[in-house]
């Protein structure tokens, strides 16, 4: 079985609120307040889906986003609208120090606050390289015990997520699958001029939500 997982895709956004309103209203998606990424200006919505979730990230600090390469990312990547932006791939240690070293990653760790006064942390690598293109995954490995983990927010979604039906990253196949290093379930590739993300959202009753 692989040691990858799909942990959840980034729905990069100018408007946080807006955009949530808008997968409530039209897709019955409920989300979670999540928290600040500090000293990025960046914040976030979580729509939990059980085992991935989705994350909503806007600026929410123009200041702190004006001095931070995220900041000037999630301007770049929303100046026509919202956009599937980046898929991140779960895996515990030691598979996530195996993934850095073999992709030559440094590892940073990072932390934001959460409602109720709770520090969520984690180590993420290849951020950089999903920013720089979107059909790089980069990697996370929480380090939260399982029931803080941001999938398992319970919202009041009017319809029954069950996690992703799949995520597409499109761009140079072989270069997509160089950088995977294996099938990760759920994940598949395909070719396009452009690096781009694609993901549906499985429902209880075998239907399919599809974002970008």
């Amino acid at each position: 079985m692989s040691p990858l997982a799909i942990d959840h895709v980034i729905l990069a956004t100018a408007d946080i609120h807006a955009t949530a309103v808008r997968l409530e209203h039209d897709h019955g998606l409920a989300s979670l307040p999540g928290g600040r990424h500090e000293g990025h200006g960046t914040g976030n919505r979580i729509v939990p889906l059980g085992d991935a979730y989705i994350e909503i990230m806007g600026i929410v600090d123009e200041d702190q986003a004006a001095a931070s390469p995220m900041g000037a990312w999630l301007r770049e990547q929303t100046a026509a609208g919202d956009r599937n932006s980046a898929l991140c791939l779960r895996t515990e240690a030691p598979g996530f120090d195996a993934v850095a070293e073999r992709l030559r990653l440094r590892p940073l760790p990072m932390s934001r606050d959460a409602p109720g006064g709770v520090t969520l942390s984690w180590r993420l690598a290849g951020l950089g390289d999903a920013m720089a293109d979107p059909s790089r995954t980069f990697f996370i490995d929480w380090q939260v015990p399982p029931e803080r983990h941001p999938a398992r927010g319970v919202a009041p979604h009017r319809a029954e997520p069950a996690g992703f039906a799949w995520v597409e990253l499109a761009g140079d196949i072989d270069a997509i699958r160089a950088w995977l290093g294996e099938d990760v379930p759920g994940v598949r590739v395909a070719s396009a001029p452009e690096p781009s993300v694609h993901c549906a959202i499985a429902l209880a009753d075998g239907g399919e939500i599809l974002l970008g």
